[in-house]
């Protein structure tokens, strides 16, 4: 079950100059940049920027989040600006502090369903170094754009959310520090004048709307927290943990046609309600295979394994 949201694409921003691309390649003997530069061109520099034209959105959010409570309470204030004005949504950079399993990864996710944007994932405990997201210079082999060039290059927004996920855990050599390209893309005046080293052309960035996740801000430069909105995420409340399944369930349910009524039973619902959101997702999952297999079209409490992920996590050493 989905909301209808009344988010309409409704301009147009330039976030390269086509000409500048032109320039570069008649300069460029790199192949493999030369590539880049004529996907640009094919593309054109101009995306889509949403922007919203109501609020209704944010009862989605709401009720899909009831922990980040905060975090929408604060996102309404900055989309009541935007209606009002007629612009693009903007939004100080995001830094979501809390536990494992919290769902603040795909509170991220939500808020880029909720505003008609594009979504882009980006796991930094996998990075080494700042060109992952900035670019490494086409004189080096193997190198390509970053991921916020590809982002801008080949999706259709000119606005993504770009979620970062747990910035407290990239790591590797100081020389080529992972966070270093924040500093610039975090600032709204640097990110306007933003150059991956791979494709050197000046590029629009600040029109992105940052979504970080943590669990230990301590692990994290003070001047990244500075350029940052942070919120500390609790688990939710029992109630909470209710409307969080019930939405997990819906929304596994309208992705397929496997016949199971909107709403199971209280006890799977107060059953799941005891799990970490993460998990809920993987256990109905299953537990929609448990009750076909016994060609019941309703969920009973004894499809759901709640102790499977349980053991997973024994085994992993959490």
């Amino acid at each position: 079950m989905t909301n209808a949201f009344h988010i309409p694409i409704a301009d147009y921003k330039s976030i390269y100059s086509v000409s500048d691309v032109d320039h570069a390649m008649e300069e460029s003997t790199n192949d493999a940049l030369n590539s880049v530069y004529q996907k640009m061109k094919d593309a054109g520099g101009v995306r889509y920027i949403v922007k919203p034209s109501s609020e209704e959105g944010l009862d989605f959010l709401y009720e899909r989040a009831p922990n980040f409570s905060e975090v929408i309470d604060d996102l309404r204030k900055q989309m009541a600006l935007a209606i009002f004005g007629n612009e693009p949504m903007n939004f100080t950079p995001i830094l979501l502090l809390g536990e494992p399993g919290l769902g603040k990864t795909h509170f991220a996710k939500c808020v880029a369903r909720m505003l008609g944007t594009g979504f882009e994932f980006i796991s930094m405990n996998s990075l080494t170094a700042g060109w992952i997201l900035s670019g490494a210079s086409s004189q080096w082999n193997n190198a390509k754009p970053g991921k916020v060039a590809q982002s801008l290059v080949n999706g259709e927004f000119a606005n993504p959310v770009l979620a970062l996920d747990e910035v407290d855990k990239c790591g590797g050599d100081s020389r080529y520090d992972p966070m270093g390209a924040l500093y610039g893309l975090l600032e709204r005046e640097t990110a306007e004048h933003f150059k991956d080293e791979f494709i050197e052309i000046e590029m629009d960035a600040s029109h992105i709307l940052w979504i970080a996740t943590a669990n230990d801000e301590s692990a994290i430069p003070e001047p990244i927290l500075n350029r940052m909105n942070v919120y500390f995420i609790d688990r939710p409340d029992s109630s909470g943990a209710v409307k969080i399944a019930l939405a997990v369930y819906r929304d596994i349910l309208s992705d397929h046609n496997w016949g199971f009524p909107d709403e199971p039973e209280e006890r799977v619902l107060a059953m799941l309600s005891e799990i970490p959101p993460r998990d809920m997702r993987k256990i109905l999952i299953d537990a929609f295979g448990n009750a076909r297999l016994e060609g019941r079209d309703r969920l009973i409490a004894k499809d759901l394994d709640i102790e499977k992920a349980t053991r997973r996590k024994s085994r992993m050493g959490f």
